[in-house]
């Protein structure tokens, strides 16, 4: 059997949150490792460009992915990444995990930031355009469609506020819904009805992405007669919802009804030792800096706990 390895603090995920509690842990000198599932960077390896990240140039998401990941392990933060979790055991002193591998780890504290993921639609041409017309996030790239024409795909708060966001960025934005009625509160339907560069497309859904390289035009459906038709468009924004990666936690930490971490302010779990940090936790804004925030506080207090 191989000998499990003990550390001061392990982190689960290694997107910004992770990253970033990862730096801060081993230059605190604590031996730390991150327990990485998917692509390090988690959604900022998604994002083609990120331009409202402090302090620096626009930069491709990997690229500052990259930066981060290379900070972390100048610091002494140990990744291991492509691996799957099998096990968790986060309730005693020392908190144990078992990879699929047979490989386990322990720590005396436990960040959790495996992040989350936009709820995507599932029609054709989705995973081919995204990033490139397809976004998930108007307030990362409502500028790169200044001039433009845009879609925007929801009927919730979210999906109104930043249709009225994108009016500063792009000459047209059309709401698409598939229901009769919008789901967001009044005065979000309000200040996008009285926009004037706002329509709206009601009871109908998008059936297809097609383009050259980049988006170029939908298909939408109108439900209540069937009928299909094309419409040229610059971008789609997409606000179907949002899934924390946390399905392998459920009955392990506390969760709300959507699924997130619940966690008090200074990001502890209702376990001790245990703290969570990023896009899968119960918070309003979910953004690179954000997650970045939240890995400090995270790490800082882990550290506190530490020492106590």
């Amino acid at each position: 059997m191989p000998q499990e390895e003990i550390f001061d603090v392990i982190i689960v995920g290694a997107g910004a949150a992770g990253l970033t509690a990862g730096i801060y842990s081993s230059r605190a000198k604590l031996s730390t490792l991150i327990l990485n599932e998917g692509a390090i960077g988690g959604q900022m390896v998604l994002t083609e460009e990120i331009a409202n990240y402090p302090g620096v140039d626009t930069k491709k998401g990997y690229m500052l992915a990259n930066t981060m990941k290379m900070q972390a392990k100048q610091f002494g933060c140990k990744i291991k990444s492509g691996l799957q979790i099998k096990s968790y055991d986060l309730e005693g002193e020392v908190k144990h995990f078992v990879l699929d591998d047979g490989r386990e780890f322990s720590s005396r504290a436990v960040i959790l930031t495996p992040g989350g993921r936009p709820r995507s639609l599932g029609i054709p041409g989705e995973e081919s355009f995204k990033g490139k017309g397809i976004s998930y996030c108007a307030t990362c790239d409502g500028e790169f469609f200044t001039g433009k024409e845009v879609v925007v795909v929801g009927g919730g708060n979210s999906a109104l506020e930043e249709a009225v966001a994108l009016t500063s960025y792009a000459t047209r934005v059309t709401i698409v819904h598939q229901f009769d009625h919008f789901q967001a509160f009044k005065h979000a339907v309000e200040q996008a009805e009285k926009n004037p560069k706002i329509s709206f497309i009601m009871e109908s859904e998008l059936r297809s992405f097609k383009g050259d390289g980049v988006l170029q035009e939908v298909t939408m459906e109108h439900l209540p007669k069937g009928k299909i038709t094309t419409m040229r468009t610059d971008g789609v924004f997409i606000f179907a919802g949002y899934i924390p990666n946390t399905e392998d936690l459920d009955g392990i930490v506390e969760l709300n009804e959507r699924k997130e971490i619940v966690t008090d302010t200074d990001l502890k779990t209702n376990l001790p030792g245990v703290f969570a940090a990023g896009d899968c936790i119960v918070k309003k804004y979910r953004q690179v800096t954000t997650a970045v925030a939240d890995g400090t506080i995270a790490s800082l207090s882990a550290a506190e706990y530490l020492r106590s």
